[in-house]
């Protein structure tokens, strides 16, 4: 199965092959960080549509969680265009934090179209660091589709721990790998290295639900999801919440 794994992967290599000799001279990303954002704005859309339900049930649970000013401090990792302001509850204090600046004017946009929420500040920093974030600054942390394309989930992970207050809830909602041995998962390895291209570091393999597990949440729940939007090699997606 390695060896068909490699074989293949060779072949898309082959059929990719600009795409790979501009990322190796170093072209490819500077091109990709400008297109992305635009390319997620019209995808965000259609993922909306479909996970409108979940997406509402999930973010209602927020309104319950404001600290002591009354409003509800939230952080949302890898904002990109911003898809989830329109979920969000009234009197959420919204902090976004991506490693893309060319994210802010779709962020500013966003802001516009939902009153509702209060524009705290966008902070260009990865997951891995969020230094410019207090200990325990943080009622609510948010991250959709943003862990498979982080360098460590583990370290992001324990970023969302130290910004969250004591109670203070983590919600997710994450794409993961195919189950092993399926000719699914066989697929997910073949396409990932051009993928990680295409995707701006995503990465289609990542068993994040581990990553979850071993995070040192005092609770966790989650739950699994056929994937949005069948064509493309994203597999299920997990669903849930992790608190402090």
């Amino acid at each position: 199965m390695d060896t068909l794994v490699r074989l293949l992967q060779l072949l898309v290599l082959l059929l990719t092959l600009p795409l790979h000799l501009m990322a190796l001279l170093g072209f490819w990303e500077p091109l990709c960080k400008t297109y992305f954002p635009y390319l997620m704005a019209m995808l965000t859309v259609k993922c909306n549509r479909k996970m409108d339900g979940k997406k509402q049930e999930l973010f209602s649970q927020i309104k319950g969680l404001a600290g002591a000013s009354g409003k509800v401090a939230l952080l949302e990792l890898g904002c990109g265009t911003g898809a989830n302001f329109q979920f969000y509850p009234s009197g959420c204090r919204i902090t976004c934090l991506d490693p893309n600046p060319h994210f802010e004017k779709f962020l500013t946009k966003s802001m516009a179209n939902n009153r509702h929420l209060e524009y705290e500040r966008f902070v260009v920093a990865f997951g891995e660091d969020m230094r410019q974030l207090a200990n325990g600054s943080m009622d609510v942390v948010v991250s959709t589709l943003v862990l498979c394309s982080v360098q460590s989930p583990k370290r992001v992970l324990q970023e969302v721990r130290r910004v969250l207050r004591p109670g203070g809830m983590f919600f997710f909602w994450e794409h993961v790998a195919e189950p092993r041995g399926s000719w699914a998962f066989l697929w997910q390895q073949v396409l990932e290295p051009t993928w990680k291209h295409i995707g701006d570091g995503c990465c289609l393999t990542r068993e994040t639900w581990k990553d979850l597990e071993n995070a040192q949440f005092s609770e966790l729940q989650m739950e699994q999801q056929p994937p949005p939007i069948k064509w493309l090699p994203v597999g299920p997606h997990i669903m849930g919440k992790a608190v402090k």
